[in-house]
């Protein structure tokens, strides 16, 4: 492991360890009806390079979204364009280009410009389920709790992606032998992108597990508590009525990081496996999942790859 990478993974920990994280902002133009151009936002730790925008070659049928493909550093990547999908006007054209790796592919986002990179506490990021985002999870408070604090959309890249190439996202799960957990439990399941849920749902239906499913890390933690007090009402512990924790990392109001470390520092809930189902790939983020204790780690999104993985961890 290079130098580079151990500074990585150390400052992903020290972030993480805070309750804090990275947030890139951009901008793609004007919002329909108007010439205000809203802040976008994407979590760094996706973002593997920004580019100036290189030679793109056009692809025949392509989706409209699909601006084409660019030879980057020898790699063919499909670029998007963002302003498309979102629906806003770039009046000033498209110059920049994030090159983004997460659930296993990388492509590249065309966006008008690049403004600058803000360190947030997850506390500061609020859910936009309900608020009409359709394409975002979360809405960052940029200034914490000021009464007129900048505003960025948190975008879902995984809902974009699935909009984008809907064929390499097929909602068929296969998945060899159903999973038996101890009678009574559930599995407790925690993220924030809806097509994420979807998608973990069929999957533990295909395991024929039982589960309870919550958009964020707070959710669940409240959930948690409230069921551990439920279990001591009947005389009961959390372990008669959850099986085990499978939690997302980026999530708002509380990350799956600082979900974990709840759970592995309090004594009702420290033998409680957690698994952690993130689009965060890589060997900077499996090293943290380590150094907060979860028990399990998988990448999204692969059926058979997270039925082994809760497998494995229930079989300890």
């Amino acid at each position: 492991m290079n130098k580079s990478t151990m500074r990585d993974i150390d400052e992903r920990t020290n972030l993480a360890s805070n309750s804090m994280f990275e947030l890139l902002l951009f901008r793609l133009g004007e919002a329909p009806g108007t010439d205000r151009r809203e802040l976008f936002g994407i979590n760094v730790f996706k973002v593997r390079e920004i580019l100036v925008m290189p030679e793109i070659t056009a692809m025949v049928n392509s989706p409209p979204s699909v601006m084409g493909v660019a030879n980057i550093r020898g790699q063919m990547i499909t670029v998007i364009n963002l302003p498309y999908l979102v629906g806003t006007n770039p009046t000033k054209g498209l110059g920049i280009l994030l090159v983004t790796e997460f659930a296993r592919t990388t492509q590249a986002f065309a966006v008008e410009e690049v403004n600058e990179i803000v360190r947030l506490e997850w506390k500061q990021v609020l859910s936009a389920e309900g608020r009409g985002g359709g394409l975002v999870t979360s809405i960052a408070r940029l200034d914490g709790a000021a009464e007129n604090t900048r505003l960025a959309q948190v975008l879902d890249v995984e809902q974009i992606l699935r909009d984008v190439f809907p064929e390499q996202h097929s909602e068929d799960v296969e998945i060899t032998g159903k999973l038996h957990l101890p009678p009574g439990t559930v599995v407790l399941a925690a993220d924030d992108s809806a097509v994420a849920r979807m998608m973990i749902e069929q999957g533990l239906k295909a395991m024929d597990v039982s589960y309870i499913m919550t958009k964020s890390g707070q959710e669940a933690w409240d959930r948690l508590k409230a069921m551990a007090s439920e279990a001591e009402a009947q005389g009961q512990t959390i372990r008669d009525k959850v099986a085990m924790v499978l939690t997302d990392l980026e999530m708002p109001e509380m990350d799956g990081f600082t979900l974990t470390r709840n759970i592995k520092q309090d004594p009702r809930f420290s033998k409680l496996p957690v698994v952690i189902h993130s689009s965060l790939t890589g060997a900077t983020n499996e090293d943290h999942v380590r150094k907060v204790g979860a028990d399990g780690y998988v990448a999204k999104f692969v059926a058979e790859e997270l039925a082994q993985a809760i497998r494995k961890v229930l079989q300890r």
